[in-house]
């Protein structure tokens, strides 16, 4: 496929969309007669914005340079070393996550302004998004500042399976490592939360966090991933948002179409040519699908 430079690629069929969500996991309402998913409380709905700053404060650099080992003089005949031993690599700055604080309450915090931003006209970064076969792209008012939300409704359960991906700029000073550490707090804070995997790996480059287990949603217990990806440009930075939920009593049968949007997700900026690691075949790049406004 190829990759059109400042353009945001929405990847459908049996292949892939371009993108969905950053709010805390919502229900989808399915088509006239499935029933509407109570939504729990989002942590990164709608919030006070803090002091505005100036669009083109320039974002502190998000990697700290880490020293290569020092090369042994040539003069000095370096250790022995045991046929079949390995010399330990030195092992990174390991990041340690925030008990506390959402991204969120981060950022306001550093006085970061979040300006959320649409899927139509978006050139910033290039965003792909799988969509397994039976998904469809559809609108979801209950996903604050929805850049694209996909789900399954072809099914009978109660809950919908679902993908959402937010895109915010942000505008202000901060140490996108730092502020990434506080990735985890927001599924964290969900209704009787277990963790079954996380990591602060970055993701293809960037700082990012990633998080899955369950929680309560009324009477329904609920598997969902969130992956935060912190993209720094020239004069700013994105934070760009996954979210994937689907009910756990149907967690087996929607496995594959998950582990597809999942692994399938990527985040690029423009002109890096990028091939989605996408089970479903070649995606092939559609028009991005007409939404109100403008993106920053």
């Amino acid at each position: 496929m190829t990759n059109t430079v400042g353009r945001w690629r929405l990847l459908v069929g049996s292949a892939a969309v371009t993108v969905a969500g950053f709010g805390g996991p919502t229900g989808i309402p399915a088509a006239s007669g499935d029933p509407l998913m109570p939504t729990p409380p989002n942590p990164y709905g709608p919030a006070a914005q803090p002091a505005a700053q100036p669009a083109a404060v320039p974002v502190t650099p998000p990697y700290p340079a880490v020293p290569r080992p020092a090369a042994p003089a040539p003069t000095l005949p370096g250790p022995a070393v045991l046929p079949g031993s390995a010399v330990p690599a030195a092992a990174p700055n390991a990041l340690v996550p925030a008990t506390s604080g959402t991204l969120r309450d981060y950022f306001a915090a550093k006085n970061v302004q979040l300006e959320p931003q649409q899927a139509a006209g978006f050139t910033a970064l290039n965003i792909t998004l799988p969509m397994p076969a039976g998904w469809t792209h559809v609108p979801d008012p209950n996903v604050p500042d929805a850049f694209a939300v996909i789900a399954d409704r072809r099914g009978g359960s109660l809950y919908t399976p679902n993908a959402q991906v937010v895109v915010y700029r942000l505008v202000g000073q901060f140490d996108p490592r730092e502020a990434i550490t506080h990735g985890f707090v927001d599924s964290q804070q969900l209704m009787a939360w277990q963790t079954t995997n996380a990591s602060l790996a970055e993701f293809n480059g960037f700082p990012s966090s990633v998080i899955e287990g369950t929680y309560r949603d009324a009477d329904m217990t609920l598997n969902t991933s969130r992956r935060h990806v912190i993209v720094p440009t020239d004069d700013a930075a994105y934070l760009v948002s996954l979210t994937v939920t689907t009910g756990a009593g149907r967690a087996v049968g929607n496995a594959p179409a998950i582990d597809a949007i999942v692994n399938g997700f990527r985040v690029d900026r423009p002109g890096v040519s990028h091939l989605p690691n996408t089970p479903h075949g070649t995606a092939a790049p559609v028009p991005a699908q007409p939404r109100a406004g403008t993106a920053g």
